[in-house]
C-alpha cells in the first residue's frame, strides 16, 4: 500500500514540471503549438494588424534570423517615420518577450486598450511601428518587446532598452 500512495505523490508531482508535459505534447505553446482553439484566443491573434502580425517561426527556430518571421515589407513598412499628430506615451525600459511569439509587438503598462503605436531607440534613432498591447502594472514598470520589434530598433537582445513610446499619429 506504501508503494501505491509514493506513487501516486511522484505521478502528481511530475505531472505539474513544464520539461515533462512538453514530452507528452501537453500544454504546448511554443512554435509548433496547434492554432488557438478559443474564442478569446482567436480574438487575441487577430487584433494584431497586418502591419504588425506575422508566421510563426518553424518549429526548429532556435536563432534570432529564423525567431524573425517578419517580412523585408513589413520591416520597411514599420520603419517609415510616424505620421504627423503622434502623442508620447513615455518611455520606459524594454526587454525581450517571448522570442517565439511573432510580429512586431510591445507589452506596456503605459496603454489601457490595444492599439497601434511605435517605439523609438533614443540610442540609436530608429523607431518601429508596433502593436501596443497593455500590461498590468504602474506606467514605472517595465515593458516586454517582440525579438522583431527590438531588432528593428537597433536594440540588444540581452540588455534592457530605455524608449520612447508614442501613438502612431
Amino acid at each position: 500500500m506504501k508503494h501505491y500512495i509514493i506513487l501516486g505523490v511522484a505521478v502528481v508531482a511530475l505531472a505539474g514540471c513544464a520539461g515533462v508535459t512538453d514530452r507528452l505534447g501537453l500544454g504546448k505553446r511554443g512554435a509548433d503549438a496547434a492554432p488557438p482553439t478559443t474564442e478569446a484566443e482567436a480574438r487575441a491573434e487577430a487584433s494584431l494588424s497586418s502591419a504588425t502580425a506575422a508566421a510563426r517561426p518553424p518549429a526548429g527556430a532556435r536563432t534570432a534570423d529564423a525567431l524573425d518571421t517578419t517580412t523585408a515589407e513589413q520591416r520597411a513598412e514599420a520603419s517609415k517615420p510616424a505620421a504627423a499628430g503622434a502623442k508620447s506615451l513615455g518611455t520606459t525600459v524594454a526587454s525581450l518577450g517571448s522570442a517565439t511569439e511573432p510580429g512586431l509587438w510591445m507589452k506596456t503598462p503605459l496603454v489601457k486598450s490595444e492599439m497601434q503605436g511605435r517605439v523609438t531607440n533614443p540610442a540609436t534613432g530608429k523607431s518601429s511601428t508596433v502593436e501596443l498591447i497593455p500590461l498590468d502594472g504602474p506606467a514605472s514598470g517595465g515593458s516586454r518587446m517582440s525579438l522583431s520589434a527590438l531588432r528593428l530598433i537597433g536594440a540588444s537582445l540581452t540588455d534592457l532598452t530605455k524608449v520612447e513610446v508614442s501613438t502612431n499619429g
